[in-house]
């Protein structure tokens, strides 16, 4: 009796969807741009870009990459996200990933780049290693702001911090915090910084606030310019509940979400908490936040030579 060996079919691997995020306003960054594209035609990847950046690109550049301009209802299925520029523009891409659970890529071609870490050499390394799933993928916190009872207007979520600022140059502003419905203190300065440990680096680093590693749990409280000096940034847990109250002479303050501004009235309750999601930020392996401190920070450089 004659057998037969049995074919086994390999099922052909998935192709990749991205969508292409980010900012170029100068013919210089624009050789990235184009080499990103090139890569991912030479993956077969299926390719989207935001409405902005593609009416951007060709109205200044006309360049019109081949790529399909992307929808609301396409970001469900995209693989990846790949946010081009700074940290601005990373920031900018969280706020249209959304909650959606799409990995973002931050590829620099900004200058200091703590979300946005993949340098302009390394894109076609660094998307050959995702073609390979040798990556892995980091959770980061997120804030959500609610005003009362009701949320504040547009997209209410912060990925590195939720800020209290003065409108004008002369009042300071008053502020009463409370962490889970205990009284903490009363803040007289020209504005308050509650940040994730993604925006330890930021803002809340300007104003002497501690360097948090991304994966600890914990949130920081930094006063801006404070009356008094015996003021500290303050870290707690990140699943506290932070309430404030803001008083001001001129009777408005800003609200700023990761630099996106809302004028609020005098008065207002604040309450600032952990986001029910997680975002979520590829890095390729032997890439660390260390690594990132002392490229970016240039820690334990001798500034002598």
């Amino acid at each position: 009796m004659k057998h037969t060996r049995e074919r086994t079919t390999i099922p052909p691997q998935k192709r990749m969807t991205a969508c292409i995020f980010g900012t170029i306003y100068s013919d210089d960054k624009l050789p990235l741009l184009r080499r990103i594209f090139g890569k991912l035609g030479e993956m077969q990847a299926t390719v989207f870009i935001e409405p902005e950046l593609r009416a951007l690109l060709a109205e200044k550049f006309s360049y019109r990459p081949d790529a399909l301009e992307l929808h609301p209802d396409d970001v469900a299925r995209l693989d990846m996200a790949v946010s081009v520029g700074g940290d601005g523009a990373f920031l900018r891409t969280a706020a249209q990933i959304n909650c959606m659970g799409v990995p973002i890529l931050g590829i620099n071609a900004g200058r200091l780049g703590f979300l946005a870490d993949i340098s302009g050499d390394e894109p076609e390394d660094t998307l050959d290693e995702i073609a390979a799933r040798r990556y892995r993928v980091e959770d980061r916190t997120l804030l959500r702001l609610c005003r009362g009872s009701e949320l504040v207007e547009g997209y209410n979520f912060a990925l590195n911090e939720v800020a209290v600022l003065k409108r004008d140059t002369s009042s300071m502003l008053t502020i009463h915090a409370s962490i889970d419905d205990d009284f903490l203190a009363t803040y007289m300065a020209d504005g308050l910084i509650i940040a994730t440990p993604t925006g330890s680096t930021a803002y809340s680093l300007s104003v002497n606030g501690p360097i948090i590693v991304p994966q600890s749990a914990s949130l920081v409280i930094s006063p801006i310019a404070p009356h008094s000096l015996n003021v500290r940034p303050l870290v707690i847990p990140d699943d506290s509940v932070i309430s404030l109250v803001i008083e001001s002479r001129s009777d408005f303050f800003l609200v700023a979400l990761d630099g996106r501004s809302e004028v609020v009235p005098a008065g207002s309750r604040l309450t600032i908490g952990k986001a029910d999601y997680k975002l979520k930020v590829i890095k390729r392996y032997g890439q660390t936040f260390y690594s990132t401190l002392r490229d970016k920070l240039m820690w334990g450089t001798d500034a002598r030579h």
